[in-house]
């Protein structure tokens, strides 16, 4: 799981770099997803722009494209900038190289700006040397090129998106709906992000990576799933769950279990309740005024100290420091 980010200002920018070949779908889930969270009082915390290298008509891979206003000029009052995909390949992706129309838009955005790429949007940010030695994400489809032309980034292919501070990016276009709660989820909270996406009816968090979404020869048919026993471990996140136990749910042996489970989520079954009982300690630790002891039997991690080194490690903060973010600003429907 990725670091926690800092908590940014209420109705912060979010700007968003399209350039000819942007696909409407990466531009349109930014407006959606910032667009609609609010604050408990219905404020909206984020104003999103669209900008371009020229204003005017930029060309889209669909039949149509669409008018944009802005020039470069809006990156510089942006807290966020998000450069999306492009389909029609340009310098960074053909020859590793920032054009200069693209380098002098890069260069109004402002120090400590928060900068997140869509899929191959990931290669601009490469070309301005912005991920050298830094981890990254791209579609599984481009990460051999990738590598070639930027081999001091350390790219991960098995992720949805990576979160190293100041630099975000997502794997493909479904990801960057993921990114983008992340990145709202930081800077609000779980409850806020909650609601965004309840509002546009996809799940706040998907397990695993990419490797569920690669197409790959299949041996034997698969008849089950591991699916009731992931829907009853949520059940039972308050109590000790042994792998036997969830295999014996799908009267499988552990090792085909295993190997299942791995297969659907991405991930093992130990790492994904791990990630299951983080994101049930940092609901509660926002909506409740539970003891942090409570909270830790609650989720599953038996005392505050596994707790407290469970959710330093994921999101490099205390519980208390974590609650006091969140707990005030953010919580909706708290008692």
């Amino acid at each position: 799981m990725a670091n926690m980010c800092k908590n940014r200002d209420m109705a912060s920018r979010v700007a968003v770099l399209v350039r000819h070949g942007v696909l409407p779908m990466e531009l349109g889930l930014v407006h959606q997803l910032f667009g609609n969270a609010r604050s408990p009082a219905g404020t909206p915390l984020y104003d999103v722009v669209t900008c371009t290298l020229v204003p005017g008509l930029v060309r889209t891979n669909a039949d149509f494209p669409i008018s944009v206003e802005r020039g470069p000029e809006a990156l510089a009052g942006a807290s966020t900038v998000i450069v999306p995909a492009s389909h029609e390949p340009d310098e960074t992706e053909t020859e590793g190289l920032l054009g200069p129309d693209l380098a002098e838009a890069l260069a109004r955005i402002r120090p400590g700006t928060r900068i997140a790429s869509i899929c191959t949007g990931v290669y601009v940010l490469a070309a301005a040397g912005l991920l050298d030695g830094r981890r990254a994400t791209t579609h599984w489809n481009s990460c051999d090129r990738f590598r070639r032309l930027y081999p001091a980034v350390r790219l991960d292919p098995d992720v949805l998106y990576t979160d190293d501070g100041d630099v975000l990016t997502s794997a493909g276009e479904a990801s960057g709906i993921d990114l983008c709660l992340h990145m709202i989820r930081c800077d609000h909270g779980a409850a806020v992000a909650n609601e965004v996406a309840r509002l546009t009816v996809v799940p706040p968090h998907r397990d695993g990576g990419q490797a569920q979404y690669i197409r790959c020869p299949i041996p034997e048919p698969q008849l089950s799933s591991t699916a009731q026993a992931r829907a009853w471990a949520l059940e039972h996140l308050d109590r000790p769950l042994a792998l036997r136990e969830l295999a014996a749910r799908e009267s499988m042996s552990v090792r085909t279990f295993t190997r299942r489970f791995r297969d659907e989520v991405g991930i093992s079954p130990l790492q994904w309740l791990t990630q299951q009982r983080i994101e049930r300690a940092r609901h509660l630790l926002e909506e409740t005024d539970l003891p942090v002891d409570r909270i830790a039997a609650d989720a599953g991690f038996g005392t505050a100290a596994s707790l407290r080194q469970h959710l330093q490690a994921a999101l490099g903060v205390s519980p208390s420091a974590y609650r006091s973010t969140f707990r005030g600003s953010a919580a909706v429907g708290s008692p």
